[in-house]
């Protein structure tokens, strides 16, 4: 792929374990390239046991080549505040020490001002009982970590989700941005909440789309992005919407799911994080998946109401040429 270095930025963002910080940028539209790393501290080239033994002063930290034509550096940083707690001057969550401090290295003048403008309005927000101890750094030398901390999240999905599950960085992420979900509450049916923010899953044979054979596309029902049409819509059986393949890669995540005593593989829709279901082996696309959505997480838009509804774009996927 050729990138156009004219639009590219560097975000360079401290939010404890590199691994946590990787998973959320990587999907972001946008985002170019992230890399796991170190910096600011005043040792060269250092390795991990080095960062580790907290003798370096650096910290794990993760580089961010972005498009800000497609994402704004006020949008990293609004994400980067909801990964972290920007009170913890000794770590974040279970892992402590100075390599697992928090902080913002700033590329240019803009940049910081931006930095110091939305800690300012965190602070005014009075979300945290206790100060905003999350520093703004020049931006220092920034040494690439060992080729297996890239991308750890995907290429050991199982431990990292072991990890990610024992670390108190989700239960604390859910405690301090929960306001959004009690205004979710409101808008969403008690099936819908339950599925979308709860990881509910709804009966089978009693939802509204398992056996809907309409022309349309499924969008998320919470923030509208469109996750699956009914081109790739088969009756799997199951009692849940099944879908061969979803309508844009890039609107969703797939992460491993521990919970019930099983091991599976969750489908979150990505602007949203709304769960969605999972994704099974077991279908009749090239490459064999089926994914088992719930109804109560969807919003289908007929086929006659794409342009109406601002999905026009879509129209292409039921054209007879």
């Amino acid at each position: 792929m050729t990138v156009d270095t004219m639009n590219v930025e560097v975000a360079t963002l401290a939010g404890g374990c590199f691994w946590c910080m990787e998973s959320v940028y990587r999907p972001l539209d946008g985002v170019l390239e992230v890399l796991s790393g170190y910096t600011g501290g005043h040792v060269e080239n250092p390795t991990y046991n080095e960062v580790c033994s907290h003798t370096t002063g650096h910290m794990e930290a993760v580089q961010i080549k972005f498009n800000p034509n497609r994402v704004s550096y006020r949008e990293i940083l609004d994400l980067f505040w909801q990964q972290i707690d920007p009170t913890d001057p000794g770590g974040q969550f279970h892992d402590r020490g100075e390599s697992y401090r928090t902080a913002i290295f700033y590329h240019n003048e803009e940049q910081r001002h931006l930095a110091e403008e939305s800690k300012n309005a965190l602070t005014r927000s009075l979300r945290f009982n206790k100060p905003i101890v999350t520093k703004i750094l020049p931006a220092a030398p920034f040494y690439p970590a060992e080729d297996y901390h890239q991308g750890y999240y995907e290429k050991n999905a199982f431990r990292y989700a072991l990890y990610r599950q024992g670390s108190g960085r989700d239960a604390f992420l859910k405690k301090h941005w929960s306001e959004e979900k009690d205004s979710l509450r409101k808008r969403l049916t008690p099936m819908q909440f339950h599925v979308t923010q709860e990881k509910g899953t709804e009966p089978p044979f009693q939802n509204e789309f398992w056996d809907n054979e309409k022309e349309g596309i499924y969008v998320d029902i919470v923030s509208g992005e469109p996750l699956f049409s009914s081109k790739d819509k088969f009756d799997s059986g199951c009692g849940w919407p099944s879908f061969a393949r979803p309508m844009l890669k890039s609107n969703i995540l797939e992460k491993i799911d521990l919970s019930h005593n099983m091991t599976r593989t969750e489908v979150v829709s990505r602007n949203s994080s709304s769960h969605l279901g999972h994704v099974f082996n077991d279908g009749p696309g090239p490459d064999g998946s089926r994914y088992c959505i719930n109804s109560a997480a969807l919003r289908f838009i007929p086929k006659e109401d794409l342009e109406r509804e601002g999905y026009g774009d879509f129209l292409y996927l039921f054209s007879d040429f």
